[in-house]
């Protein structure tokens, strides 16, 4: 990929100044770049490290004169400045357009023209698969499974039966979407259903053998969502999980069976959502956030990483700690407990002054 100044500051919608028809052909760090290569410098910090003649991707408020640059393009929100520029010079997996030789594809499958199927996939029965859609190495769809157009699944993706990807969805390496759900059974009242009703008290122990209870429901993930790698989504036991439109999943997330996660979220790595969870929309989890099965996260709550989420929360809540409380009642009480060894010592302090008054009382009572 090649283009010019003039035309990458068009495709970030930006303003370019110096000479134009200079060529890019990649991007590096702000200096270290190569000839043909752009630096994003939107902080003096960076752009202390530029060095003279190079190409640079600054902020507005930037001087590129004052920087020495030959060429500069002016942005004013740098994280989508950064978004353009690798969307720009990302060359993808580059899979060959139309079915590698090695592929094992059912004869009921529908491929639609412009597909690119990898070596050794395995596409089960009656699954339709969307144009434009890229289908890498070792990949696995399970019968009934529909995949929209243009999605990427990048190698060792696991999609199992009946499961519905949306156009545009993104399964990074060893994803895995439709797994059955973790749904076990005691044939009697089990202990952790025990302590659940008496908060911890048992009156007896027993032995207890687990029945599995199967996964009916399949997945749905609407369009324009990304799955990170050795993330998990599982199938629902009645009805499908599902996961809404341009929600981002990082790598080693779990979702739970017949969780149901809102649009435009963002879960972060090692995030653990438990079953029949809601998560409304715009919803942020930061990393190793964890969520209690059958309770209801609102719409725009942000949680801090490490939260526990055990209870509901409401609409637009920011969360912190575990169990997870208000940010600014997280804030005091950690304030609070750096506090306690200072007053610790003023306890003792005080329980030493009034010994001594104490004491001094006592001898100077008449007899």
């Amino acid at each position: 990929m090649k283009l010019t100044i003039a035309e990458l500051a068009k495709a970030l919608d930006a303003r370019h100044w110096g000479n134009g028809d200079l060529v890019i052909h990649g991007a590096a760090e702000a200096g270290q770049a190569g000839a043909g290569q752009i630096s994003l410098a939107t902080t003096p910090a960076y752009a202390e490290r530029l060095t003279p003649g190079a190409m640079a991707i600054i902020a507005e408020d930037m001087d590129p004169q004052a920087l020495g640059l030959s060429a500069a393009i002016l942005v004013r929100r740098p994280r989508v400045a950064m978004a353009g520029l690798t969307r720009a010079f990302d060359r993808g997996l580059e899979i060959a357009e139309g079915i590698h030789p090695t592929a094992l594809i059912d004869p009921s499958a529908e491929i639609d023209d412009g597909a690119a199927i990898g070596p050794y996939v395995v596409i089960g029965p009656r699954v339709r698969i969307g144009s434009g859609a890229s289908i890498a190495a070792h990949v696995t769809i399970g019968r009934d499974t529909v995949i929209g157009k243009d999605a990427l699944l990048h190698p060792g993706a696991r999609v199992a039966h009946e499961v519905t990807l949306g156009d545009r969805v993104i399964l990074h390496p060893g994803a895995s979407v439709g797994a059955d759900g973790f749904s076990f059974v005691t044939p009697e009242k089990s202990g952790v259903e025990e302590i659940r009703e008496t908060l911890g008290e048992r009156e007896m122990i027993r032995e207890q053998h687990w029945t599995r209870i199967h996964s009916l429901g399949g997945v749905e993930i609407g369009d324009d969502v990304e799955i990170g790698a050795n993330a998990t989504v599982d199938r629902g036991t009645i009805r499908a999980t599902r996961v809404g439109r341009g929600t981002k999943i990082d790598n080693l997330v779990q979702i739970g069976h017949n969780c149901i996660v809102g649009e435009d979220c963002m879960l972060c790595g090692q995030v653990g959502v438990a079953g029949s969870t809601r998560i409304g929309n715009r919803v942020v989890l930061g990393g190793q956030v964890g969520v209690s099965d059958n309770i209801f996260v609102g719409d725009d709550v942000i949680a801090g990483g490490s939260t526990k989420i055990f209870t509901n929360a409401p609409a637009g809540r920011v969360l912190l700690g575990s169990p997870a409380v208000k940010m600014e009642t997280h804030v005091e009480a950690q304030k609070n407990i750096r506090r306690l060894p200072r007053l610790y010592a003023q306890v003792a302090e005080l329980r030493e002054t009034v010994k001594k008054l104490m004491e001094k009382r006592a001898g100077d009572t008449p007899e």
